[in-house]
C-alpha cells in the first residue's frame, strides 16, 4: 500500500487581483506557509502557467518547477477544467460558455472547440515535461440538458450523445497516451460523467481507452445523494486524483435535490469547507489507502459561508490528519510461524 500525499491545494478559487493571491511565486509561498506541500495549477490562468509554452518548451517548464520549489510546493497536477468543458457544449448554453474562451473564438463553436481541443492537448505535453502522469479535466456535456426525461427523451438520444463526446476526446486521449499520462475526468453534475453510469457510458465509447479514469470528489456525490463510499469499492482501478471538498444536504418539505433555483447559501445540497459538511472523510482516506490510492490529497476549497482565507488555513491541517501512514507490515508477524511447505501440509492432514 501506499500513503497518501499531501496536504495540497487547487488554486483556481483563490487566485485574484491582490496579494498574495495575484501571482505564482507569492500564492505558492502563501500555500506552502499554511502547510500544503503541493500546488494544483489551472491552466487556464496566465499569471501562473503559459500552457503553450509549456508543452514546447522544457526549458521553460524545469524554470517553472524551479520557481515553484523555490517556494517551498511542488506541482501536484495541472487542470483545464474550463477547457474541457469547451470539448463539448450543448447549444442551449453557447453564450454562457463563451466566457471560457478568448473572444477571438465567441459566437463561433466550431473555432471555440478546436481551441478547447488543442488547449487540452497542450497540457498533456505540458504534464510530461513536468514530470506529472496525471491530469484533471471535465468531459464537457451534450446531454445533460436531457438529464430530466420530460418530455420523452427520444430513442438513442443518449447513446448518439455519448458517442459523438468520445469521438470528441479520443484524439485528446491517444495525445495524453503518447505523453504518458492518464486523463482524470472530474465526475460532476453540469458534465456528461457525473455518475458511476454514465463514467461506464463514456468508457465503453472510448473502447475502454486505458487513459480514461477519474477524479474522485465527494462532495458531489452528497449533493446527488449517491454513496460516495461505495463509488470507491466499484471504481478504485480508475481513480488516480482526489479533491478533498467537503457538502452537506439537508432536504425540506420545500426543496430537495434539485435545488429550486436558489442561491448556493439557501440550497439544501450545498459546497462547504473542511469538517464544516457531513462528508465521512475518514473512511474515504481509509478506503483510497487500502486501494493503494497513490496520488495527492488536494483541497477544493468551495463554500457558501466560510471565508476562502480560512477555509485555507484550516484545509491544510484537516488533511495531515487525515492522511493515513500505511503499514508495511501485519500486525500479527510477531507470531508468525515461518513459511514451510512441510507444515503447511501436516496442518492441512496432507
Amino acid at each position: 500500500m501506499n500513503t497518501i500525499k499531501g496536504p495540497a491545494i487547487f488554486l483556481a478559487q483563490f487566485m485574484g487581483d491582490e496579494a498574495p493571491f495575484n501571482s505564482l511565486e507569492s500564492i505558492c509561498r502563501w500555500a506552502a506557509d499554511l502547510g500544503y506541500k503541493a500546488v494544483q495549477i489551472p491552466t487556464w490562468e496566465s499569471r501562473l502557467i503559459d500552457l503553450k509554452l509549456a508543452a514546447e518548451s522544457q526549458t521553460y517548464c524545469d524554470e517553472l518547477a524551479g520557481k515553484i520549489a523555490a517556494c517551498g510546493v511542488q506541482i501536484s497536477e495541472l487542470s483545464t477544467h474550463l477547457q474541457g468543458q469547451l470539448v463539448a457544449v450543448h447549444p442551449a448554453y453557447d453564450q454562457m460558455y463563451d466566457g471560457f474562451a478568448p473572444e477571438a473564438v465567441h459566437n463561433n463553436p466550431k473555432a471555440r472547440t478546436e481551441w478547447a481541443v488543442q488547449q487540452v492537448k497542450w497540457a498533456a505535453q505540458a504534464s510530461r515535461r513536468l514530470g506529472i502522469d496525471r491530469h484533471v479535466t471535465f468531459s464537457g456535456a451534450l446531454v445533460w440538458p436531457f438529464v430530466y426525461p420530460w418530455p420523452q427523451r427520444p430513442n438513442g438520444l443518449v447513446e448518439t450523445g455519448f458517442k459523438e463526446l468520445a469521438a470528441r476526446w479520443m484524439p485528446i486521449l491517444n495525445a495524453f497516451d503518447e505523453a504518458g499520462v492518464d486523463v482524470c475526468y472530474e465526475i460532476h453534475p453540469g458534465e456528461d460523467l457525473h455518475d458511476g453510469i454514465t463514467f461506464e457510458r463514456f468508457l465503453a465509447a472510448t473502447n475502454d481507452h486505458p487513459r480514461v479514469n477519474i477524479l474522485y470528489d465527494p462532495s458531489h456525490f452528497v449533493l446527488q445523494q449517491l454513496d460516495y463510499l461505495a463509488y470507491i469499492d466499484i471504481y478504485y482501478e480508475f481513480i488516480k486524483m482526489f479533491h478533498v471538498k467537503d457538502a452537506e444536504f439537508n432536504p425540506t418539505g420545500r426543496a430537495g435535490v434539485y435545488g429550486s433555483y436558489e442561491s448556493w447559501a439557501n440550497r439544501p445540497g450545498r459546497f462547504r469547507s473542511l469538517g464544516d459538511g457531513q462528508v465521512d472523510f475518514k473512511s474515504i482516506f481509509s478506503k483510497l489507502s487500502q486501494y493503494d490510492f497513490d496520488g495527492w490529497a488536494v483541497l477544493e476549497w468551495e463554500c457558501c459561508i466560510k471565508s476562502p482565507e480560512q477555509g485555507a488555513r484550516e484545509g491544510a491541517p484537516f488533511i495531515q490528519r487525515h492522511i493515513i501512514e500505511v503499514t508495511k507490515k501485519a500486525f500479527d508477524d510477531f507470531a508468525g510461524a515461518g513459511m514451510d511447505e512441510v507444515l503447511n501440509r501436516k496442518a492441512l492432514g496432507l
